[in-house]
């Protein structure tokens, strides 16, 4: 519930919908003309201009104004459509309607008027206008037509005199016609399209390899489409395309590992979650297994409140990008990043293609390998589950290479099982492999 009143939602049940009173006639004419306006408003938004093709600044600035012009024609309609509906339930019994109004802009309409003045007399508080961004008005505008603004004058003295349309008149019944603001819608819709461009299939190619932020800015570099969107984004032309990308996907990508996605209680939660898991592999295996159902996450789980927002209280996966902290190459500090829509098995070919990459050729020590092979051993489970049968572009079942993998390079690092649940952040709280 909301500290005023027109904050406050209410949920009218369809049954008692039914009730409602209806009146002989309806306000068809203005009734269609405000839906088609609904509908042409909905593609001029930001959001309808990057979708249809590359929003460039003109047809932007071009949806700007059309924009304007049909949001300021639906509130005016709206308003005469509000009162022409009271003559029509007998509220009124004269038309305080006008044929071709001016169009209006928030804080122009009657109520409004009659709440700016009793603000300025000190007989209200409210935060209507500043929540709207509407200047508060106590005298008619004077670019109005004579007629209009007599009309207007009248309906001001009907919301001060009849009870029933002050009860209507009221910032509680009106339409609010909140948006977040054009500057906004665009910014969100460039940067919709900027990311949707980051994970089309040419830039990650053929086989799952993780690309850091240079690298994709060197992919992009000539991409003129891409640079002249970032650069509306951005707000500036001078822009550093590699520092720029860093902060436009700086809230889209979610760790591979755990103990770099959770805090302690988030740990300790993955942990029950992957314990149910594993019960239920067992289950389908035929086994007679008592399942619990494992928490829910909270925001105070998480690392960082990116990762909340990408996956939430059910830690769906919801993000664009996979981060692997601590794994770019010597010499790149930006973020090394893989696409989260590869599959179980496109993750764990990616992984183990960094790791032989910074075994063989950069030669990390231990230290530095063990999270990777971490990584693989996280995803272990789900190879299992997803991906025992023979494939033709690989040596033999997928699942079993990786688990050899695994082993092998244990192994070779003097390591174990143990130590990859510890580097996961599970480590102490249960075994995890679901085996």
């Amino acid at each position: 519930m909301g500290s005023e009143d027109w904050k406050n939602h209410f949920e009218f049940t369809g049954t008692k919908l039914q009730e409602f009173p209806l009146p002989a006639a309806y306000p068809l004419e203005r009734a269609r003309l405000l839906d088609s306006l609904a509908q042409r408003l909905a593609g001029l938004t930001p959001a309808a201009v990057a979708e249809s093709a590359v929003p460039t600044r003109e047809r932007l600035a071009t949806a700007h104004a059309d924009y304007d012009e049909t949001r300021a024609r639906m509130i005016t309609l709206q308003e005469e459509l509000d009162w022409e509906v009271y003559r029509l339930y007998g509220l009124r019994d004269d038309d305080l309607t006008f044929v071709e109004p001016p169009r209006l802009a928030l804080g122009e309409r009657a109520f409004e008027i009659v709440l700016a003045r009793r603000m300025a007399a000190g007989e209200v508080e409210t935060q209507w206008f500043a929540r709207h961004g509407s200047t508060p008005l106590t005298e008619l505008p004077a670019h109005w037509p004579d007629d209009y603004r007599a009309l207007v004058q009248r309906r001001i003295e009907v919301i001060e005199s009849d009870r029933n349309i002050a009860l209507i008149e009221r910032p509680e019944c009106k339409r609010r016609w909140a948006t977040e603001g054009w500057d906004s819608m665009q910014a969100k819709a460039l940067r919709d399209w900027l990311l949707d461009r980051l994970e089309v299939p040419e830039l990650w190619g053929d086989r799952p390899i993780p690309q850091s932020v240079a690298q994709l800015a060197d992919r992009v570099r000539h991409d003129d489409d891409f640079r002249a969107v970032l650069e509306l984004w951005a707000g500036r032309d001078d822009y550093d395309l590699t520092k720029t990308l860093a902060k436009l996907i700086a809230d889209e990508h979610v760790p591979f590992l755990p103990a770099y996605r959770y805090k302690p209680s988030g740990l300790r939660k993955r942990a029950q979650w992957e314990r149910t898991w594993a019960q239920q592999r067992l289950e389908d295996a035929g086994e007679d297994v008592d399942i619990k159902l494992p928490p829910k996450y909270t925001s105070a789980d998480f690392a960082k409140p990116s990762y909340w927002r990408a996956r939430g209280k059910l830690d769906v996966p919801k993000e664009r990008f996979i981060s692997y902290p601590k794994a770019g190459r010597d010499g790149d500090g930006t973020e090394l990043l893989g696409w989260a829509g590869w599959d179980h098995l496109a993750q764990a070919q990616a992984l183990a293609t960094v790791y032989l990459d910074r075994k063989l050729q950069a030669a990390w020590s231990a230290e530095r390998l063990l999270p990777l092979l971490a990584g693989i051993a996280e995803l272990e489970p789900w190879l299992h589950q997803w991906h025992t049968d023979e494939r033709p572009d690989f040596p033999g079942v997928p699942a079993q290479f990786f688990t050899d993998l695994i082993d092998t390079e244990l192994s070779q690092l003097g390591a174990d099982r143990p130590d990859l649940l510890a580097l996961r952040g599970l480590g102490g709280h249960a075994d995890n492999r679901g085996e």
